[in-house]
């Protein structure tokens, strides 16, 4: 679906990747709602596409649907260039693809799994942004935003360990980097931000094939980990990643943390004590007259 004339309209256009359901549909969603012409990527979850193009529909929004593997600096190319085509531009990147490989799903590394979970979670990243930039410079406005994971600082430890693998979460800090240099590269012209994620419904939570093979205990240990004790919303996300896109007009080079206070863990804090100090005693354990020091 598409303008007959992209290039005299005025209203923002959004590629976001992965959005065939989930956090990247909800996203795109979001967006459209906001006004926002939307470029969706997706490439497999194929059961999805039908529901995928009712969402958007339902929104009453100009979009785009694009099958394509981003893996391959082809399939970046293809993405950016029909958005330029359909659409008149490219102002906001959603760069959402990634592919996290579970501990208890896939057990341990075979060479083809690590090359896939770094090269979807941080070169198909890389290979948009090439392809982006120079056109949202020439425009001189963008914004762009890396979606990573709360495994870049947890890792395989703790109640994540069974969830977040280790090729998944040193990509996942490697987009911090990402995203600290774009936006040094872009600005002033180009904000890149990061939204990072903890557990959601559709990422690491109770919608998927690897939730459901850890036990209970273990589902419970990650809620009690977490201050609010849930799990997030793909709605959730999304309104964030809108303000960060849309209206966060003095932010670049920010990690904005989504995960219901997981890194922080699950203690909270306790009241403050009375003391043992009296109201007549100094709290150093000493007496100073005036004048001294």
């Amino acid at each position: 679906m598409t303008s007959k004339d992209p290039s005299l309209d005025s209203r923002p256009v959004a590629i976001i990747t992965g959005a065939i359901r989930g956090i990247g549909l909800a996203v795109a969603r979001e967006l459209a709602v906001s006004g926002v012409r939307c470029v969706l990527t997706y490439y497999d979850w194929l059961d999805d596409l039908d529901a995928m193009h009712r969402t958007m529909k339902e929104t009453g929004q100009e979009y785009v649907a694009v099958s394509v593997d981003l893996t391959t600096a082809g399939g970046a190319k293809k993405v950016v260039q029909t958005a330029l085509e359909e659409m008149g531009g490219v102002h906001i990147l959603v760069n959402n693809i990634e592919r996290g490989g579970w501990p208890i799903v896939h057990g341990p590394y075979t060479e083809d799994q690590w090359n896939l979970e770094f090269k979807t979670t941080i070169t198909a990243k890389w290979y948009l942004f090439q392809e982006v930039f120079p056109v949202m410079k020439a425009q001189g406005i963008g914004s762009v935003v890396n979606i990573s994971s709360i495994s870049a600082l947890s890792g395989r430890s703790g109640p994540a360990a069974m969830v977040f693998n280790d090729c998944y979460s040193l990509s996942n800090r490697a987009v911090g980097l990402l995203t600290e240099t774009w936006a040094r590269q872009g600005a002033p012209d180009i904000r890149v931000n990061e939204v990072m994620l903890g557990f959601v419904e559709t990422r690491h939570g109770p919608k998927t094939r690897g939730w459901g093979l850890l036990s209970d205990s273990q589902r419970a240990a990650i809620a009690d980990h977490t201050l609010l004790g849930r799990i997030a919303t793909p709605e959730e996300v999304a309104r964030v990643v809108r303000f960060v896109a849309l209206e966060a007009s003095f932010m670049t080079g920010a990690i904005v943390r989504v995960d219901g206070g997981y890194v922080l863990g699950g203690d909270g804090a306790e009241p403050m004590p009375k003391g043992v100090v009296g109201p007549e005693e100094p709290a150093f354990g000493g007496s100073i007259s005036p004048g001294t020091s």
